[in-house]
C-alpha cells in the first residue's frame, strides 16, 4: 500500500503536490515570518506605550488629589489660626479636650500640677526673684 497514491492511482501528482506545497509555504514563511515579527513588535510597543500612558494618567491624577488635600489642610489651619488669635481662650479649649480624650482612652495614668504664673513655674519664679 503506497500512502502517495491518488485516488486514479499516479503517485507522481501527489509527491508534485506535496513538493509544491512546501516549496510555496516556505516562500510564504519567508515573506510572512518578518511581517509577523514587525506586526508583532508593533503591537508589544503600543501595549507598552497605553500602559506607560494609563501610569501616567494616575499620577497626575494623584497629584491634583494631593494638590487639593494640601489646600484644605492651609484653609483648615488657616481658619484654626484665626480663631486662635480671635478667641485667646480656644487654645484652652483645645488643650482641655484632648487632656479630657487622653483622660478617658487612659493613655495618662496621673496628673502632677505645677502652678504656673505667666508660664513660668511659681516655684521657678521664687528663686529667680531671690537672687
Amino acid at each position: 500500500m503506497n500512502i502517495f497514491k491518488n485516488q486514479n492511482g499516479n503517485t507522481n501528482l501527489t509527491i508534485t503536490g506535496i513538493i509544491v506545497g512546501s516549496i510555496v509555504g516556505i516562500i510564504a514563511s519567508m515573506f510572512l515570518l518578518p511581517m509577523w515579527s514587525v506586526w508583532q513588535q508593533d503591537m508589544k510597543g503600543r501595549a507598552k506605550l497605553a500602559k506607560a500612558s494609563q501610569e501616567r494618567q494616575i499620577l497626575v491624577e494623584q497629584a491634583k488629589a494631593e494638590s487639593e488635600a494640601a489646600d484644605y489642610i492651609v484653609t483648615a489651619i488657616t481658619k484654626v489660626g484665626q480663631a486662635a488669635k480671635d478667641f485667646p481662650e480656644y487654645r484652652k479649649q483645645v488643650f482641655m479636650q484632648a487632656y479630657a480624650e487622653a483622660l478617658n482612652s487612659e493613655a495618662i495614668d496621673q496628673i502632677i500640677y505645677v502652678a504656673t504664673e505667666a508660664g513660668i513655674p511659681v516655684t521657678e519664679a521664687g528663686r529667680i526673684t531671690n537672687k
